[in-house]
């Protein structure tokens, strides 16, 4: 029997399509089955408001402000140089009691310290003896005079006596005002002159009140009117002095507000620059700066570092609120708007703030909508949704 081409040809074609069908049925059987549309994961940093946060959240697009640059310096306390007095001998000595320690509070005129001293005693015995020869020139002129009127001597006597008297007296004058420049007061004098006595005990004065700053002394120790023995400074004002690099200044001028920050005691006051150098340092290219401060309650000690904030004039740039800002992963960060009532949590670079804006650096554009009012709530809720 003979079997017909065109049949065994449609018995093949009819076999590879039914096993065709019988594979592609198979596949559909393995194949998973689409995931719905709620199973998709969502965008972490997107948050979508509800009714209840949309009173709260405040927006609007970012634009631009004059914003006043704030130039950040590095200085420190210190103290303000018009109150401050070195005090040293006024004679060449030997110190024999030291009266005063560093730190005490001395008044104008306290005894500092006292010195031995054989020159004071030396200059003391010539004034004494300047003013005998004076007193006794003083009654042979006086006899003298008496003398002519008697006719016993001639005017010639008269004058001689007159002249040895003017000697004796600039010679008093002169034994005077070395005690003087040696240290010894008006009462001194008087007191020498009264009692006598010569006392080579030579006091070391406060010139002004204050703080005892410095002491270079110590009892036995002979000293010289060129040595600074003490030194005394009223802290109830003091300096902030800070060092400007060159290339800033042009924003530094006598007058301008400035803000100054205290570390160590977590306070900031506000001040002018009152000094602006007139020349800059050769070694370090920077010009020095200062302000003064009111210390009566003695919160300020000199050395201590501060930050000196100067406010230049206002620039126009890109800036936004601060309560705008959100910090992340300590980077700051704010909400843009992408949808209707969705918001992208976005990464930005800001500027520090001034006046309350944060002056934008990179991330944002002109007229982007974003967060302004209620940017934590508006974080608390996209974080809620994601632990969800």
């Amino acid at each position: 029997m003979r079997t017909d081409p065109r049949r065994l040809r449609f018995a093949s074609q009819l076999g590879a399509l039914l096993l065709g069908a019988l594979l592609l049925g198979a596949c559909e059987k393995s194949a998973p089955p689409p995931a719905p549309a709620a199973a998709v994961a969502a965008d972490p940093s997107v948050v979508e408001l509800g009714e209840n946060m949309r009173n709260i959240v405040k927006t609007a697009p970012v634009a631009m402000a004059e914003v006043s640059d704030i130039l950040r310096v590095a200085g420190q306390v210190g103290f303000d140089e018009h109150l401050v007095t070195r005090i040293g001998a006024t004679v060449t000595g030997r110190i024999i009691e030291i009266k005063a320690t560093m730190g005490q509070q001395v008044r104008a005129g306290q005894t500092l310290a006292l010195i031995n001293s054989t020159e004071l005693g030396a200059a003391q015995l010539a004034y004494k003896k300047a003013r005998a020869q004076a007193l006794l020139h003083e009654r042979n002129v006086e006899r003298a005079r008496q003398l002519i009127a008697a006719e016993v001597i001639g005017s010639a006597e008269l004058q001689r006596r007159e002249s040895e008297l003017d000697v004796a007296r600039a010679e008093q004058q002169a034994a005077a005002d070395q005690l003087r420049v040696l240290g010894v007061s008006r009462e001194d004098m008087q007191a020498l002159h009264a009692q006598g006595s010569i006392n080579s005990i030579s006091p070391v004065v406060a010139t002004m009140g204050g703080t005892v700053i410095e002491r270079k002394v110590t009892q036995g120790q002979v000293v010289q009117p060129s040595d600074a023995l003490f030194s005394v400074a009223d802290l109830s004002r003091v300096w902030v002095v800070a060092d400007v690099p060159e290339q800033q200044a042009a924003k530094v001028l006598v007058g301008q507000n400035i803000e100054i920050d205290i570390p160590a005691l977590g306070i900031r006051r506000v001040a002018k620059l009152n000094y602006v150098a007139d020349t800059v340092d050769p070694q370090t290219r920077t010009i020095t700066v200062r302000s003064e401060l009111d210390n009566r309650d003695r919160r300020l000690k000199p050395a201590m570092l501060a930050t000196i904030l100067i406010e230049s004039g206002p620039v126009t740039q890109l800036a936004v609120p601060v309560g705008a800002v959100v910090r992340e992963n300590d980077l700051d960060h704010v909400f843009v708007a992408i949808a209707e009532n969705r918001y992208k949590l976005t990464e930005v670079r800001l500027a520090p703030a001034r006046a309350g804006l944060r002056p934008v650096i990179s991330g944002l554009k002109v007229n982007q909508t974003v967060v302004t009012e209620g940017a934590f709530h508006a974080n608390s809720e996209r974080k809620r949704k994601e632990l969800e």
